[in-house]
């Protein structure tokens, strides 16, 4: 016991005749008390708060939901530790084991937290670090000696210095402020997942538009926060300005149509859309494009403005029930109501027809040479594909014509040959057979 005494005198750990090392002896006692606190709280806690989480959240927070455990045990962990380094006034060896295990806590903690709310790993990592060197820094001396530190390396740039302390401040400040906004948009949108009076199109647009007016505050308060002044920008940004609206017109263009879009509701997430070539179902509103699945499964984005200033067909915007026509030709020698008939079965008999508006066979036409007809069926689910209705329709004619007798035509052309004589075009007469 001498001799570690001696030897933690020689590091400076320890004064000689002291107390240090039975200070580091309850310090290490109540650190491990505090950890095994932590570690039962996550095991005894973590349980019921991750299926409170799953009941209340459902499958929006799976990022949360799995590290709940984790969270519960280092912010035990880390409370504890931090009243046993606040309340006693401990000696230089307690006090850097205390710092170790408070620093260690606090940044597993954090870790936990930013990669909760998906933030890049080396990010999470990065602040991590920082902010255990920052506790252990306190711990055993105070922030000065670390702020002088890195403050000392760097440059000046103007009437400011640029240095690895402002650097660090600058990086803690924007991951900070962007787990925030992160954590308060996903509380935003949970909230707006369980407001049943408002449909899928107005949780959409009240997100998006507190998405951007989070963002909007974000920045002015790291703006405040990091003391820049932005008097010193007013000409920078006059002409920073002036180039996005030239530059950037289309993109905020795109940005005001999508909004307007969610607004007006002429076009939501699930309609069915035909712009120009593209055909399929709106699979969600971005703030620059539109995304539509086709029947492909191809995905075309749509730019926001396109859908503002072009016309647009929405097969589902009042009333999702759609109405096909199918062209049908019969024979002129065939059973006018027998053919009737055989068509209303086909098309009734089809699944996704409608029974409600009803089907019906028109007429349309004496055409060249046959009888042409118009089947129109209803369907109630556009996004299944119009082509795939009609090819089942069609096939349920031609089986039910075959075994009726019902003749699907060709068509035919009779074709004469003549030669000029003497300017005159006279047929050629038609062989005689004996």
């Amino acid at each position: 016991m001498r001799q570690v005494e001696t030897w933690l005198v020689g590091l400076g750990l320890a004064q000689a005749g002291g107390d240090d090392l039975t200070q580091g002896a309850v310090a290490l006692g109540l650190v491990l008390l505090a950890l095994l606190a932590g570690w039962q709280g996550g095991r005894r806690i973590g349980p019921p708060l991750t299926e409170l989480w799953h009941d209340r959240v459902g499958d929006g927070g799976e990022s949360v939901e799995t590290r709940i455990c984790s969270l519960v045990r280092h912010g035990i962990a880390a409370i504890l530790l931090a009243i046993v380094a606040q309340n006693y006034p401990w000696g230089i060896l307690a006090s850097i084991g205390v710092g170790l295990a408070l620093g260690a806590a606090t940044a597993m903690l954090v870790l936990t937290l930013l990669r909760a709310v998906r933030l890049p790993s080396w990010m999470a990592w990065l602040v991590a670090g920082l902010v255990f060197v920052a506790i252990l820094g306190r711990s055993v001396g105070g922030y000065e000696p670390i702020t002088s530190t890195l403050d000392a390396v760097g440059i000046d740039v103007g009437r400011r210095r640029v240095s690895l302390w402002s650097l660090l401040t600058l990086l803690l400040t924007v991951v900070v402020l962007l787990a925030i906004v992160r954590v308060i948009n996903r509380a935003i949108a949970q909230a707006l997942g369980r407001a049943r009076t408002l449909d899928a199109t107005q949780r959409l647009l009240i997100q998006k538009l507190a998405g951007i007016a989070l963002l909007v505050t974000a920045f002015f308060f790291g703006i405040d926060a990091l003391g820049i002044d932005l008097t010193t920008f007013a000409v920078f940004g006059g002409a920073f300005g002036l180039a996005i609206g030239f530059g950037l017109q289309k993109t905020v263009g795109n940005l005001i149509a999508g909004i307007i879009l969610l607004m007006d509701r002429s076009v939501k997430p699930g309609d069915v859309i035909a712009v120009g070539e593209s055909f399929g179902w709106v699979n969600k509103i971005g703030v620059r494009a539109v995304s539509v699945i086709t029947r492909e499964g191809k995905e075309h984005l749509i730019p926001n403005e396109i859908l503002m200033t072009q016309e647009v067909e929405n097969w589902s915007f009042s009333d999702r029930n759609v109405r096909i026509a199918i062209p049908v030709k019969i024979a002129y020698d065939s059973d006018v109501e027998l053919a009737e008939s055989l068509m209303m079965r086909a098309a009734t008999e089809s699944s996704r027809v409608l029974d409600t508006p009803p089907s019906a066979v028109w007429m349309t036409a004496f055409g060249d040479y046959a009888l042409e007809y118009e089947v129109r069926v209803w369907i109630a689910d556009p996004e299944g594909g119009v082509h795939n209705v009609k090819a089942d329709v069609l096939k349920r004619i031609w089986t039910l014509f075959g075994e009726h007798g019902v003749k699907v035509p060709v068509p035919q052309r009779d074709v004469r040959m003549v030669v000029p004589v003497e300017n005159a075009l006279i047929p050629i007469p038609a062989p005689v057979t004996e």
